[in-house]
């Protein structure tokens, strides 16, 4: 008998538990995909329709090598429709590691004694970024501990001194953060202080194994955590970033429990996340995971593509824990956003080192590039370094974004954007050769743009030339 859904399915309501693990196994165990059946899916996201649960555990349990392919071809050229030629960049920027919670797979867990815990103070932030600003970065996460001492006021100070902080040409012009879960009050107090997404990650969405993971601390509480960005949404905070932390439980799950999450929030609020970010398990001190469900490399690059199949709007991050030629991979088939000339230790900007202590940093990091050695990378594969942050200035978040980047149309901005801020890059932070390749690849990239965004490109290009800066549509 077919699976009917509706006699699974939790219905979609504001602030209210929506995952319900029966009706995501029920569509994996059920969904017995075809070669035909597969290419149909695929064929509906090429027409930029998100996917429904059903479709998605098609993909999902395509594994004949010529199924595989499509789902993979078809994510590359979705990307490519809808992202253009261009990679976004930013950096982490760990502020605190305190935390409350016990979670096993964390190295900032509250029972890990050997970490060094450190809360940056005004000061010391202010010299990181200025660090930051000095390799060229223009885009920020900041990321917490889970922690009293992290309030929402906390969260939106370090925000404000983020935007403050000027050096040379340097300067932050969006801030990220990822952190703890608020009640509304708090995330109206942090969405004042002017940020950009605001991350949570339910790190895996199956509730059972979320109690083996998370001992102690306000984290134990699985709800609580699965609708505060729901409470993002009521305080006005409509540019959010969900996540699973791959590694936890059966992959094909989190990505169903991903996609369920896209779902809701686009059923209640008519938004859907800005972003999904994609982290795998990796080295952490005091790392407590007798785990099964370690994704390898080849799961992993298939769940990208289903995942950019699956909700073609959203950005997805892939973050340096990853090694250089998995990244330089993932990119092809759906990953929009990369972290680049990472530290993730307290304080590690401002000395230029990564020292891979565990006893500092959340986990270990595999890509230890700087930020022009991406870049430089990116532009020998023709692709284009963005350091875009136009959508957030311009009110293009929430249902306006979703109204531009749905249909795909959001690629008319994306471009000519991405190649003025490189502009201001090669300008004022690249090496000769580097801006050499740069140069080259913006010339490629303008015989994409219409007659009239060329000529307005290219004027702009002069004016940064001449020495104004931000300049974007």
């Amino acid at each position: 008998m077919r699976f009917a859904p509706e006699k699974y399915a939790i219905p979609d309501l504001p602030m209210q538990p929506f995952i319900d693990t029966g009706e995501i196994w029920e569509y994996l165990n059920r969904s017995i995909p075809t070669p035909g059946k597969v290419k149909r899916v695929v064929e509906k996201s090429l027409a930029k329709k998100r996917l429904n649960l059903e479709e998605v555990a098609t993909l999902i349990n395509a594994s004949d090598p010529g199924s595989v392919e499509l789902i993979k071809e078809g994510a590359r050229q979705l990307k490519k429709e809808i992202y253009g030629n261009r990679i976004v960049l930013f950096a982490p920027l760990y502020v605190g590691n305190k935390c409350s919670n016990n979670c096993t797979y964390c190295g900032f867990k509250a029972s890990n004694r050997k970490m060094l815990r450190k809360t940056l103070s005004n000061e010391e932030l202010a010299r990181e970024i200025e660090a930051l600003e000095d390799s060229g970065q223009k885009r920020l996460i900041l990321v917490f501990g889970e922690h009293a001492q992290y309030s929402p006021e906390f969260i939106a100070q370090t925000a404000r001194i983020a935007y403050t902080v000027k050096k040379g040409r340097g300067e932050i012009r969006r801030v990220n953060i990822n952190a703890a879960p608020l009640d509304i009050n708090g995330f109206r107090t942090v969405k004042e202080a002017g940020i950009g997404t605001y991350q949570v990650f339910q790190e895996t969405y199956h509730r059972d194994a979320y109690k083996t993971y998370h001992l102690r601390g306000r984290k134990v509480d699985f709800d609580y955590r699965l609708t505060s960005l729901d409470r993002a949404q009521e305080a006005g905070l409509d540019d959010v970033g969900i996540g699973a932390l791959f590694g936890l439980y059966d992959w094909r799950f989190e990505v169903m429990g991903l996609v369920r999450h896209a779902n809701h929030l686009e059923a209640c609020y008519n938004v859907g996340p800005h972003t999904v970010s994609i982290p795998r398990i990796k080295d952490a001190s005091m790392l407590d995971l007798g785990s099964d469900y370690f994704v390898p490399d080849e799961d992993f690059t298939r769940l990208v593509a289903i995942l950019r199949l699956a909700i073609p709007y959203t950005g997805i991050i892939l973050t340096a824990r990853e090694p250089v030629t998995l990244r330089n991979r993932l990119i092809q088939f759906g990953v929009s956003q990369i972290d680049g000339g990472t530290r993730i230790e307290l304080g590690s900007y401002t000395t230029g080192e990564q020292e891979h202590d565990l006893k500092r940093g959340q986990f270990r990091i595999n890509d230890d590039r700087s930020l022009n050695q991406i870049i430089d990378e990116l532009l020998q594969q023709e692709i284009l370094p963005s350091f875009c942050t136009a959508c957030y200035r311009l009110g293009r978040t929430g249902e306006h974004f979703m109204e531009f980047s749905v249909p795909g149309f959001i690629n008319r901005f994306c471009t000519p954007n991405a190649i003025l801020t490189l502009a201001e890059y090669l300008i004022d932070y690249a090496p000769e050769d580097t801006a050499r390749r740069g140069w080259k690849v913006i010339e490629e990239n303008m015989y994409e743009l219409d007659e009239k965004t060329e000529r307005q490109v290219q004027e702009r290009i002069e004016r940064i030339k001449e020495g104004e800066r931000d300049l974007y549509f």
